[in-house]
């Protein structure tokens, strides 16, 4: 997927009914039209990441890992560094980041658009992730392992979700998934 495929992707959603996804989707088409390179890691105030969800196999928990540097549970996700396939990315690093092989992609389409800022550190300013993100579904008995980026990972239930000291985007993507959850049973 080239830039402008990616760009009539994220038109395509209906967001009609998710008012700060479609903010976040506004951000980002300026993004891919201000003509930066905005799948480099190096380009500030702004660029694209991609990252996933990764959901068991019968959709009963999901898969998150305890990020060594922020020191919080997060979905896996990374740096585009250059490819504008963000959902190539999305699969990588979730892959890199669980250890998990054969996930299986639930949507080519983007699952939940997320903006949220980077605090400055050594090497880089203050900035902008603009994230794409994904579910992605863990095959039958999928083991994992952490990677150096991790402190621990865990499979979580919904209602396990709840009681963690989430981010607002992390929170509304967990949400959605238990809406799913709660379609599926019905």
């Amino acid at each position: 997927m080239d830039r402008h495929e990616f760009r009539a992707q994220l038109s395509a959603l209906d967001l009609a009914d998710r008012a700060d996804e479609l903010r976040a989707r506004e951000a980002m088409l300026a993004l891919l039209d201000d003509g930066s390179d905005c799948f480099a890691r190096s380009t500030f105030p702004a660029h694209f990441t991609g990252s996933a969800l990764v959901v068991s196999a019968d959709g009963s928990r999901a898969l998150l890992h305890h990020h060594r540097k922020l020191d919080r549970w997060l979905q896996f996700g990374g740096h585009c560094d250059g490819d504008a396939n963000v959902l190539r990315v999305a699969c990588r690093e979730a892959r890199e980041e669980s250890g998990i092989e054969n996930l299986i992609v639930a949507s080519a389409r983007p699952f939940d658009l997320d903006l949220h800022e980077i605090p400055a550190n050594a090497s880089e300013p203050a900035h902008w992730h603009y994230d794409v993100r994904y579910v992605l579904i863990a095959p039958v008995d999928a083991l994992f392992a952490a990677s150096h980026e991790s402190k621990q990972l865990r499979w979580f239930t919904a209602d396990e979700l709840k009681c963690l000291a989430l981010d607002a985007g992390l929170q509304r993507l967990v949400e959605k998934w238990r809406r799913l959850q709660v379609r599926r049973c019905h």
